[in-house]
């Protein structure tokens, strides 16, 4: 009987063999599916199949085989899908596709125009001014912070402190807002901006984490530690849409901290190889600039606690950078100039 079953069960496996799905593979006719803005597709499928018909589609948009993408497309991860009809049976797979930017990022450097205090024990999350006040917000569980600071002295002139359950992340000054970030709570919380006083709080919604904000004077970016950065209604706090962060060579994940000056996102790559502040069109997604802040975090004390530069304030009167870090004694004042 036992001999029976097994022999039974090798058949059966057998002719469900002959239905199963055939393998193909979709070739995109570039290098690890990925390309740059205004480059063709070139699809084609390799298979064993013979006497079939082949359609492409785009994130579902049916594509030809030979599609060429616009300058102006959206850069980021898109889906290739591949319907195959053989013999009056459809199979289908799909791929991951990533559009970069059309060019690559220039190059800067900094100057140091002017060094301040900054309190050492501040886990810098977030930096923006209102004319000369420093809002600055802090993280860790049970140390979070908001706070107003005279950025000349680094005195504090107002503070409050989070729920020890919250995590701080980013925050933006909008009108007469502070608006500051959670790490992983899927809150955001709203405070007044003379008084501190939280007024309410909004969920996040397909941004699963909370890490760095700005704005535009229109609307709020959000980064969620991804390559993405999330476009939100300022009034109800929706999440809208959102860009892909992308050099001509690859998609940039960790994208922290940000701040809005002269049209462009600024942002810090969280735990990146090298101290840098990527320039970033809010438009397309396109990094058009990589600030080298090399050297930069020599010049703070050392002590077991420093970490890593986080925080960029554009001093709009000054029209200067205000750069620290995590745990830093040090604001640095600089000047953003091309790299020689």
């Amino acid at each position: 009987m036992k001999l029976f079953l097994a022999l039974f069960s090798i058949l059966l496996i057998l002719n469900c063999g002959g239905n199963k799905t055939p393998d193909f593979k979709i070739k995109t006719g570039h290098v690890g599916n990925k390309t740059q803005a205004g480059a063709k597709l070139n699809l084609s499928i390799e298979t064993s199949l013979e006497d079939y018909t082949v359609s492409y589609f785009l994130n579902e948009n049916p594509i030809s085989q030979d599609h060429q993408f616009s300058i102006s497309d959206p850069l980021g991860e898109y889906q290739i899908k591949a319907k195959v009809l053989n013999n009056e049976i459809s199979y289908q797979k799909t791929i991951n596709f990533t559009l970069l930017a059309s060019q690559s990022p220039k190059l800067f450097t900094y100057e140091i125009i002017n060094t301040f205090p900054h309190d050492i024990t501040a886990y810098t999350q977030g930096l923006e001014f209102e004319g000369d006040l420093l809002y600055e917000s802090t993280g860790l569980n049970g140390k979070s912070s908001l706070r107003v600071v005279d950025f000349k002295s680094g005195k504090l002139l107002k503070k409050i402190f989070l729920d020890d359950s919250y995590f701080g992340e980013g925050l933006t000054l909008f009108e007469d807002r502070v608006i500051q970030l959670t790490w992983k709570s899927q809150k955001g919380f709203i405070y007044d901006k003379k008084s501190l006083k939280i007024r309410k709080s909004f969920p996040y919604q397909n941004s699963k984490e909370g890490w760095g904000l700005c704005n535009d004077g229109k609307k709020l970016y959000k980064s969620d530690g991804s390559q993405k950065i999330w476009k939100i209604n300022a009034n109800d706090y929706n999440e809208e849409s959102f860009i892909e962060v992308t050099t001509n060579k690859t998609a940039l994940q960790n994208i922290n901290e940000l701040e809005w000056a002269n049209n462009k996102i600024y942002a810090n790559t969280y735990q990146f190889q090298k101290d840098v502040i990527v320039i970033i069109n809010p438009k397309s997604g396109a990094v058009e600039g990589v600030v080298d802040f090399t050297g930069l975090k020599e010049k703070v004390k050392k002590h077991p606690k420093l970490n890593v530069l986080n925080g960029i304030a554009f001093h709009k009167n000054r029209e200067t950078f205000f750069i620290t870090g995590k745990n830093w004694d040090k604001l640095f004042e600089v000047k953003i100039i091309p790299k020689q």
